[in-house]
């Protein structure tokens, strides 16, 4: 079986390094040198993954370069699109490409430890756009080839999709609450290290996302964070309608850039996302 890689930042690489030091037969394709010129083997692939950039912008959330690379799939084939994309894009696409069988499966790589938890995966999930036994076993084919993992399913793709956001978002919501509370410890003299020794303990805590400061800044940063919450605020607005729900969600979002600009983190990340953050705060 061959396998097709679209995209190769840190995300793509990893879990093509993975499948090739598992013998897979791997074709990379990326706009950079030197995969660029693998345009047209990803036709000759069994199973092409795709990881691609999809941005929040001020504008709205951005699926086109998944889009594009959906033109590159071979009739009959399996795309799965590992990409952050908002509930309901997979069942879209697949409507656009007809031809071809479009999956999504969440990944839940850290960038730091990205190698080994592309070969360790903890959860493996396949979406389906539609219910059936055709799309269950081309999901079933996808898990074959993953590395095992402890937890794996196959699920409608809207809830996969939502599976993706629901993490980031509860981070980000857990990263938010850890600088309210560093700040109040730290106004009335308390200390932060044991406060956060004792909760670390707790095991409905847990350790991860307990530091205010994070390379060498304040707030959630990340390729992911900033963007996935802001998608997921701008769904709520539009799904649910609750104000007071969105006044929560919109005042998490406030403080993070404010956290964020105090201590100048991802700020080309944060203007990537909001546009002209002088002009989004005076509008907001």
């Amino acid at each position: 079986m061959k396998i097709g890689f679209i995209g190769q930042g840190w995300i793509g690489k990893n879990y093509a390094d993975d499948f090739e030091s598992r013998g897979y037969d791997v074709v990379r394709y990326a706009l950079e040198e030197p995969y660029c010129k693998n345009i047209n083997l990803i036709s000759e692939c069994d199973i092409v993954f795709i990881a691609v950039p999809t941005p929040t912008t001020e504008n709205g959330f951005d699926d086109s370069i998944v889009e594009e690379a959906l033109k590159l799939v071979a009739p009959s084939k399996i795309a799965v699109i590992k990409s952050t994309i908002t509930p309901g894009t997979t069942e879209k696409l697949q409507q656009k490409f007809p031809d071809i069988f479009v999956l999504h499966s969440p990944e839940f790589l850290v960038e730091v430890t990205a190698a080994y938890d592309a070969a360790h995966p903890n959860r493996n999930i396949v979406g389906v756009p539609t219910d059936n036994s055709v799309f269950r076993r081309h999901a079933e084919t996808v898990l074959s080839v993953l590395p095992k993992a402890e937890y794996e399913s196959i699920m409608r793709a809207r809830d996969a999709e939502f599976v993706k956001y629901a993490g980031n978002c509860f981070l980000f919501t857990k990263v938010m609450y850890m600088n309210m509370l560093y700040d109040l410890v730290t106004a009335m003299k308390g200390d932060w290290s044991q406060i956060k020794d004792a909760l670390v303990h707790d095991p409905r805590v847990g350790e991860s996302h307990m530091e205010p400061v994070h390379k060498g800044g304040r707030g959630a940063g990340g390729h992911c964070f900033i963007k996935d919450f802001e998608a997921f605020r701008r769904m709520y607005d539009v799904f649910v309608k609750n104000p007071v729900g969105a006044q929560i969600l919109s005042s998490k979002a406030h403080m993070n850039i404010q956290l964020l600009m105090e201590s100048d983190k991802d700020i080309e990340l944060l203007e990537g996302v909001y546009g002209d953050l002088d002009k989004y705060q005076k509008h907001n």
